[in-house]
């Protein structure tokens, strides 16, 4: 499964894991709140992850942008660099190192806690302003 559209909130994500079952697409919801909470040491951001069977992905992505323009509450986070959905909280990959180094990491400050465009590998920081399509 990939990573279809990321949230702060997990009940936006939830509404969209339903939106995309009512229209026969496979869905599931993975939160990181945990990890991101004790691992990372960070508060919960971009925890929310929609995610579809790679098959389903370019259908899905079209769904999302029809549902997106019709429904703004149901927008998800968005790169400001390329507009992916698919974005990571802190910055680090989950595959790269291990959620406790990855914890001393940042709390000696060796990395900044910025957000991640999995497409672009563009990083930003919380306060940068995300345009609006």
């Amino acid at each position: 499964m990939v990573t279809i559209a990321t949230y702060n909130e997990p009940a936006k994500a939830k509404q969209l894991k339903e939106k995309f079952r009512a229209a026969g697409v496979k869905a599931d919801l993975h939160n990181e709140a945990n990890l991101q909470n004790y691992a990372f040491m960070s508060k919960a951001k971009a925890n929310a992850q929609v995610m579809v069977h790679e098959e389903d992905f370019e259908r899905a992505q079209a769904l999302m942008v029809e549902w997106e323009a019709a429904d703004p509450d149901i927008r998800a986070l968005h790169c400001p660099q390329c507009d992916s959905t698919r974005i990571q909280y802190p910055q680090l990959t989950r595959k790269f190192i291990t959620p406790a180094l990855a914890g001393v990491l940042f709390a000696l400050k060796v990395f900044p806690k910025e957000y991640y465009c999995q497409d672009c590998q563009f990083t930003w920081a919380d306060d940068v302003e995300r345009p609006r399509y």
